[in-house]
């Protein structure tokens, strides 16, 4: 039973391996296009709730639909968008993110100022979107958020000294549960179903003196 379990996983860990290393590294051109805080809010409403209109981002992001029709249009020229084919009509188009990873860790991005740059304005926006949601959840929990999504959350932080070899192994164990819970319930729909965001960091410490 034990070797069945750990074949299970090593399998799982080579698949989530092989399907992180087809995610979609973004171009400087791609980077830049999202380096704008709302663009960046656009882009994680459409990840996190599902297909959007100008209307509704508007309404959500406090804006004209006029504004966040132009970013739409700045996202979807860049190809980090796209329509939502069985959605909209004539009046209303519906807009989506197309499914799969992304990682804003480009390489030819980080060869120039002007990507350097973008890649830090999209990572600080996302991480502060991010620990908004985290802090606005805590204190929803201080204020009455229902008792079984609070039985239902884990927030949690560790430390262990790892080599680069051991922190990947962990990192694949952890990405396969995530892709594992992903595939299940992307698309589920229900009675008490919301949406739910999902949090791995993992990354080294820098070392303090007398430590090796």
């Amino acid at each position: 039973m034990a070797e069945n379990e750990t074949s299970d996983q090593a399998e799982a860990m080579a698949r989530a391996e092989q399907r992180h290393n087809e995610d979609r590294v973004l171009d400087s051109g791609a980077l830049r296009a999202l380096a704008h805080p709302l663009r960046v809010k656009i882009y994680d409403i459409l990840s996190q709730y599902g297909p959007q209109t100008a209307s509704s981002l508007a309404e959500r992001l406090g804006e004209s639909s006029g504004a966040t029709s132009y970013h739409l249009r700045a996202l979807a020229k860049h190809d980090l968008i796209q329509e939502a084919a069985d959605r909209g009509t004539g009046r209303e188009r519906w807009w989506e993110r197309p499914i799969g990873g992304v990682s804003f860790a480009s390489p030819d991005a980080m060869t120039t100022p002007a990507g350097r740059a973008a890649t830090q304005v999209v990572m600080t926006e996302f991480l502060r979107n991010r620990n908004d949601q985290l802090l606005e959840f805590v204190n929803r929990g201080i204020g009455g958020e229902d008792a079984m999504w609070q039985e239902g959350t884990l927030i949690s932080t560790a430390t262990a000294r790892l080599t680069p070899e051991q922190s990947k192994e962990l990192a694949l164990k952890i990405m396969a549960l995530i892709d594992e819970a992903v595939d299940n319930y992307r698309n589920q729909s229900g009675e008490n179903v919301r949406p739910v965001t999902i949090r791995a960091d993992l990354f080294p410490l820098p070392e303090i003196g007398g430590q090796s």
